[in-house]
């Protein structure tokens, strides 16, 4: 690309790049506005994101100048994002779990995203709509939906929709987990693994282990990392699956996409020190502003009838396959811990 088409192309981005960040400023006010409301935080800035993309797009269709901004935002800057989020991982994790612990997470983690994947297929969704339902609860919910979706090559009305809807899930789930913990009989260490195998932020397993206590806390904490870190080797298996579907396209890109190679590079640096622990709070607030930024341009791009049509499929397979998760693991951690 010549410098003169280089300058035109930036040219190009910046309508739709500065809707993308006005619609990213607003869902960080919503989110702070909820914070002082309710006192917590339940939904992220990313779903409020998507959801207040949807209306702008929705009151203000057809406006083409915005659409390279946009592709640009939800493309490029999302990848470089995921790059950035492998910063939050470390392979010490592992070490400090213990190899019991790691192989039953392991195990969970893979058994679900199978049939949940097969679950959300039966209910009549996509082959791309499924995984990102079945990755999402499998792993860490809104992150892997996001690191997924441009690996298996997701539209934009299929990523909103599966985010939309595992949003509900997950604060339902925050608020309901604690009643198995007090009518289940489960030890605080049990319920703790509990709610890190099947809640899925880091902020809401908090709250939901919360009410058992900091060691509950600690223990979800711990599961919900090796959870995490799941998502490299997934993403990676997912991009080489991809490439065998499509060989044509990928042959040009290499086995898999930059993005995975590089969100794996950066997890490798964390995790031998050669990025220094003063940095990384720096670039994980970057990767997930980049993040943000990427969901306004997918609600933007976000046909509301389409995503409203695929409703009660959705819900009903983002809900059985949580039910699952939470049966396998409520299964796993009983067996695993002890009381």
């Amino acid at each position: 690309m010549t410098l003169q088409n280089y300058y035109k192309h930036s040219r190009q981005i910046v309508p739709g790049l500065l809707v993308c960040t006005a619609v990213a400023a607003a869902a960080y006010l919503f989110e702070r506005l909820e914070h002082a409301v309710f006192g917590v935080g339940l939904l992220e800035a990313l779903v409020f994101a998507i959801v207040i993309g949807i209306i702008t797009r929705t009151a203000l269709p057809g406006k083409t100048s915005w659409q390279p901004g946009i592709s640009f935002s939800s493309k490029t800057l999302l990848e470089i994002a995921i790059v950035l989020l492998g910063a939050s991982l470390s392979l010490g994790t592992l070490r400090s779990a213990g190899a019991t612990l790691v192989v039953c997470v392991v195990a969970i983690v893979v058994i679900s995203i199978c049939a949940s994947f097969l679950v959300a297929r039966f209910c009549g969704l996509s082959s791309r709509l499924s995984m990102l339902i079945a990755c999402g609860n499998s792993i860490c919910g809104n992150s892997a939906i996001v690191a997924v979706a441009p690996v298996i090559e997701a539209d934009s009305d299929e990523v909103a929709a599966a985010l939309a809807f595992t949003a509900v899930l997950g604060v339902a789930s925050v608020l309901i987990l604690p009643l198995v913990y007090f009518y289940a009989g489960m030890s605080v260490t049990q319920y703790g693994a509990l709610a890190g195998l099947t809640v899925y932020a880091v902020p809401q397993v908090l709250a939901a282990a919360a009410p058992a206590g900091l060691i509950a806390v600690q223990t979800g904490t711990l599961i919900k990392l090796l959870r995490v870190l799941m998502l490299g080797p997934v993403i990676f298996v997912l991009g080489i699956l991809q490439k065998d579907r499509s060989d044509c396209t990928h042959a040009q890109r290499g086995l898999v996409p930059w993005f995975i190679i590089g969100f794996i590079i950066v997890v490798i640096a964390r995790s031998v020190g050669l990025i220094p622990a003063t940095i990384i709070p720096f670039l994980l607030t970057l990767s997930s502003v980049l993040t943000v930024l990427a969901m306004a341009a997918l609600g933007l791009s976000v046909n509301i009838r389409t995503v409203a049509s695929a409703g009660g499929r959705v819900i009903l397979a983002a809900s059985a396959s949580l039910l699952l998760l939470t049966a396998m693991s409520y299964c796993g951690v009983v067996t695993v811990l002890a009381r």
